[in-house]
């Protein structure tokens, strides 16, 4: 049977989120592929950097992880991996992210982490998950998550297995 690559988590309280990165970061630690290209969309104060923080919280960066705003790209080393967390939300220009030379970062073990991917669409790697986190009604928050390779789809599968109440949207 086919696993879903759209899953949506409810994510009620920010410690969901948080424990929502973590089981992301614990996927992405124990996978043995690279590079991985992840997107993240959302309003602001939705939840992108929340979320950003528990993936890097769960290789072990204890430093506050705050949204690279004006410098765009913040690199952190880690055991076996690179991480580049990438915010787009200043650029008004695809071409803008050339500077950047974000496909000399796409190595083995590399995982690009970016905010607001759509700011430069054409100009980016071709993504395994796009996230995008939305405001409920009631408060809190939806994640859903779109699984776009076989890599995505293995993280994906990881994230679902770690809170079981997530429902799988689509196959």
């Amino acid at each position: 049977m086919r696993q879903p690559n759209l899953i949506e988590l409810k994510a009620a309280t920010p410690q969901v989120m948080q424990r929502l990165g973590r089981a992301l970061g614990r996927a992405l630690a124990s996978s043995q592929c690279g590079p991985v290209v992840i997107g993240i969309e959302g309003e602001l104060g939705a939840g992108k950097t929340t979320l950003v923080a528990s993936v890097l919280a769960s290789f072990g960066v204890g430093e506050s992880v705050r949204s690279p705003t004006y410098t765009l790209v913040e690199p952190y080393e880690v055991p076996g991996r690179t991480i580049y967390h990438l915010d787009l939300y200043r650029l008004t220009d695809p071409r803008e992210l050339e500077a950047l030379a974000v496909r000399e970062m796409l190595s083995d073990r590399a995982v690009l982490l970016i905010e607001w991917p759509s700011r430069a669409e054409p100009a980016l790697p071709p993504r395994d998950v796009d996230i995008a986190i939305e405001y409920e009604e009631a408060g809190g928050r939806v994640l859903k998550a779109r699984a776009n390779t076989a890599e995505g789809e293995s993280l994906v599968r990881a994230v679902l297995a770690a809170k079981p109440e997530q429902r799988a949207l689509s196959t």
